[in-house]
């Protein structure tokens, strides 16, 4: 991690996350503030397993994935305000509010994820999350994430 930016690249990233391909999402951190934001970047490809599916011909991410995307980046966020502990904390999903779907993201997109920390408490984090792509927002959503066991 730069230290000074607070980038990380996937590798540092799979040091906080247990995701792995297929279903690691988020590629880049290109900016951390611990306990306050971070931003991160999905490049999506038209390589992608889900395309596959969704949908032949017209290569659209399933809103879901761009949720959990944001989920990542809110779970590496989580992370990095509790420092460094032994063992690690894993973070889960523990709630979504307030989705909001404003346009398809198309494989050829780079999609800047943009996580602010509103709150903690008992160490459940509440973020609220914004997508853009080519700076139009497409998603937005309020993510909670809660420790639920430990990194191995």
């Amino acid at each position: 991690m730069n230290t000074e930016s607070g980038a990380m690249d996937v590798r540092a990233i799979m040091e906080l996350l247990p995701h792995r391909y297929p279903f690691l999402l988020i590629d880049r951190i290109v900016e951390c503030r611990p306990r306050e934001s971070i931003t991160a970047i999905k490049n999506v490809t038209v390589n992608e397993p889900f395309f596959q599916g969704h949908f032949p011909g017209n290569p659209v991410m399933p809103g879901v994935l761009i949720i959990e995307a944001m989920a990542q980046a809110s779970g590496v966020l989580s992370y990095l305000s509790t420092g460094a502990r032994n063992p690690r904390p894993l973070y889960f999903l523990a709630g979504v509010d307030e989705a909001r779907f404003r346009r398809p993201v198309r494989a050829g997109d780079s999609l800047l994820i943009k996580v602010d920390a509103e709150k903690e408490k008992r160490g459940i984090w509440r973020f609220d999350c914004n997508c853009t792509v080519d700076g139009e927002r497409v998603v937005s959503a309020k993510i909670m994430c809660a420790p639920g066991g430990e990194l191995q």
